[in-house]
């Protein structure tokens, strides 16, 4: 009968291997500042409410909103305009109420840093002028992308009869820079479960991240032409566009609009 088989005696030695202890701190950072990009680049957080108006109206309405805002040198005018800010946003669900103002928040506080020198130079009612109006510009977009699912701006932007390649562009590459920012989370990730022990060339790691993201968009950019290909594309984008037919929202909101207006130029002084 052959001799059994026997464990080599290196083999039978246990492999008690304890690697060194080592911080992820720039794959965290990157991770963390991914996350917060694509949280700002989501754009299927929109919800309309029952009685809210039409996206056209929403869309134009704020922009001349926000240009009234810039312009306007008396204080009341902004003030007037936080207080609609304000209402609307008290009428959000607590998740959107939270964005609005964790957004209009920090755009104001950058805005009143970037003032600090006319602060020091005797001049604070500049730095907190400055500080309301981004203030209120901000939560004026945030509620408007927050109220208005994605295919009504699209569909808004067709209204104004827009280039449908110039539409179509604006909406693939957000969509694609969302799926992007999603894959490099998720390849960050698997790096940061994959690292064992110390390693000093973490930053090199980064390249591998760009090669696999040069690739997910290549493959997605045909996936995309195969697409449109199978379902006929002609170069017509059609968004959703809604006929913008008189509504009782939409007409109230016109008509603080222009009262807004108007007391804007009895402020200035024009009337």
């Amino acid at each position: 009968m052959p001799d059994a088989a026997k464990i080599p005696g290196w083999l039978a030695v246990p492999q008690d291997y304890e690697p060194r202890s080592d911080r992820s701190s720039f794959i965290a950072k990157s991770m963390l500042s991914v996350a917060s990009v694509l949280r700002q680049l989501r754009l299927d957080g929109g919800r309309s409410g029952r009685f809210s108006p039409t996206a056209p109206v929403k869309l134009v309405l704020s922009l001349g909103a926000i240009i009234v805002n810039s312009l306007a040198t008396n204080l009341m005018t902004t003030l007037v305009l936080l207080a609609f800010v304000l209402v609307r946003a008290a009428f959000l669900p607590r998740p959107a109420l939270a964005h609005v103002a964790a957004m209009a928040g920090a755009a104001a506080l950058l805005a009143f840093v970037l003032m600090l020198p006319a602060v020091v130079l005797g001049q604070p009612a500049s730095a907190v002028r400055l500080a309301v109006k981004a203030l209120v510009s901000t939560g004026i977009v945030m509620e408007v992308a927050l109220t208005t699912p994605a295919g009504e701006l699209t569909g808004a932007l067709r209204t104004f009869h827009i280039s449908n390649l110039v539409i179509m562009t604006i909406d693939l590459a957000l969509r694609a820079i969302v799926r992007l920012g999603e894959c490099a989370l998720e390849t960050l990730i698997a790096l940061d479960l994959r690292s064992v022990g110390r390693d000093h060339g973490k930053r090199t790691s980064m390249g591998g991240v760009g090669g696999a993201l040069l690739v997910r968009a290549s493959v997605a950019a045909g996936d995309t032409h195969d697409a449109m290909r199978c379902r006929g594309f002609e170069g017509t984008y059609d968004g959703g566009a809604r006929s913008m037919s008189p509504r009782a929202a939409d007409a109230l909101l016109i008509a603080a609009f222009g009262l807004l207006i108007a007391l804007s130029l009895y402020l200035e002084g024009v009337l």
